[in-house]
C-alpha cells in the first residue's frame, strides 16, 4: 500500500534559515532541532547535526511576487570553487534535503548554485585524487548519492553556467531541470581515466537514450543548454538571468498542488525507471485508489464541480 496519511498545514511565517523544532510542553526537541544556512554554529540543543558551510537554505524562498509559501530555494555555496561538490558538501546537502522533506510547510524546493558561473562543476578532484577502492567503499562517503535521490518532495535545479561530472548527476536527481542558456552539461570523467560514479551513466542514458549518452560519456565532451532541452535532458530552457525566478515560478506551481498527490505521482514516475511496465502499472493503480482515502480528493472533486479553488489540507 502506497502511503499517503501525512499533513501538509500552510504556512504565513516569515522567511527563515533556521528553525528550532519544539515538543507539545514548547521544549526544544533535541532529536528535531537544525540549523539551514552558512552559519558555523551548531545547533545548541544538539551536537550531531554537522556545520553548516556550504548550504544556504531560505523557507519560504522569495521572488519577484513575494513570499512563495510552500518553496525552499537551496543554494550550493562554494563559488570560489565553481560550487564543486566535496564529500562535505554533499553530506550537508543531504542532510539539509531530508530535513526540508520532513518539514511538513514545504511542498517543493529549488537547488541552484551561488553565483552564475556554474550550478556545480563537478566533483572535488583534489579530493578525490587520493582515494582507493577501499577507501571508497569504506567511507560511506557516496551514500548521500543514495539519500538525495530517497527525497519525497519535487526537486527542481535551475541551472546556470557548468553542470558537469557531479554536477550533472546532480541535476539528473532533481525531478526537473530549468537551464538558462548559459547552461553547459556533460560527464567529462572519462578524460580524467574514470567514468560516472554517481549515476551518469545510468540517469542520462534513461533521458536521452543509449546512443546520446554513450557519445557524451565516451567522449566527455559537453553539450550546451538548447541541445541539452532538444535531447530531452532539459525540461525548460530560459534565457540565462531568468533562470531562477522561472525555477522558482514553477515551484510555487507545484507547491500549490494536493501535496499528497504531489508526492505520489513523484514516486509513481520515479517506479518507471525501476519496474517492468506491468509492475509499474500496478503500482500506479494501487497509488491511485489510496488518494481516495484522503480529504483532499473529496475536496479537489468538490471544488471542480462547484467551479471554485480548493483548498488542500495535506490530508
Amino acid at each position: 500500500m502506497v502511503a499517503v496519511g501525512r499533513n501538509y498545514p500552510r504556512t504565513g511565517a516569515p522567511p527563515r534559515r533556521f528553525r528550532l523544532r519544539t515538543t507539545s510542553d514548547g521544549d526544544v526537541d533535541p532529536h528535531r532541532a537544525w540549523i539551514l544556512g552558512p552559519t558555523r554554529r551548531r545547533c545548541p540543543t544538539d551536537a550531531s547535526p554537522p556545520t553548516q558551510q556550504f548550504i544556504r537554505v531560505t523557507v519560504p524562498a522569495e521572488a519577484g511576487q513575494g513570499r512563495l509559501d510552500g518553496v525552499a530555494l537551496l543554494t550550493i555555496d562554494r563559488e570560489d570553487a565553481l560550487n564543486a561538490l566535496s564529500f562535505d558538501l554533499l553530506d550537508e546537502l543531504a542532510d539539509a534535503l531530508e530535513r526540508l522533506d520532513r518539514d511538513a510547510t514545504c511542498r517543493a524546493v529549488v537547488m541552484t548554485g551561488a553565483g552564475s558561473r556554474a550550478f556545480a562543476a563537478g566533483a572535488d578532484i583534489r579530493e578525490l585524487a587520493t582515494q582507493t577502492p577501499e577507501t571508497l567503499e569504506a567511507g560511506g562517503r557516496f551514500n548521500a548519492w543514495d539519500r538525495i535521490g530517497a527525497v519525497g518532495i519535487p526537486l527542481i535545479a535551475a541551472v546556470r553556467g557548468f553542470a558537469l561530472g557531479g554536477g550533472c548527476e546532480l541535476a539528473m536527481a532533481c525531478d526537473v531541470i530549468v537551464a538558462g542558456d548559459d547552461a553547459q552539461f556533460g560527464q567529462p570523467e572519462i578524460r580524467l581515466g574514470v567514468m560516472p560514479g554517481a549515476g551518469g551513466t545510468q540517469r542520462l542514458t534513461r533521458a536521452i537514450g543509449k546512443a546520446r549518452a554513450t557519445d557524451l560519456i565516451l567522449t566527455g565532451r559537453s553539450i550546451g543548454a538548447a541541445e541539452a532541452h532538444a535531447m530531452g535532458l532539459v525540461s525548460r530552457l530560459v534565457p540565462a538571468d531568468e533562470t531562477l525566478d522561472a525555477a522558482l515560478k514553477l515551484a510555487a506551481q507545484i507547491a500549490g498542488q494536493a501535496p499528497l498527490a504531489v508526492r505520489a505521482a513523484k514516486l509513481a514516475i520515479r517506479q518507471a525507471f525501476e519496474l517492468p511496465l506491468s509492475a509499474g502499472l500496478a503500482f500506479e493503480r494501487q497509488a491511485f485508489f489510496a488518494l481516495f482515502s484522503t480529504e483532499d480528493q473529496s475536496e479537489g472533486m468538490a471544488a471542480f464541480t462547484e467551479k471554485r479553488s480548493a483548498r488542500w489540507s495535506g490530508r
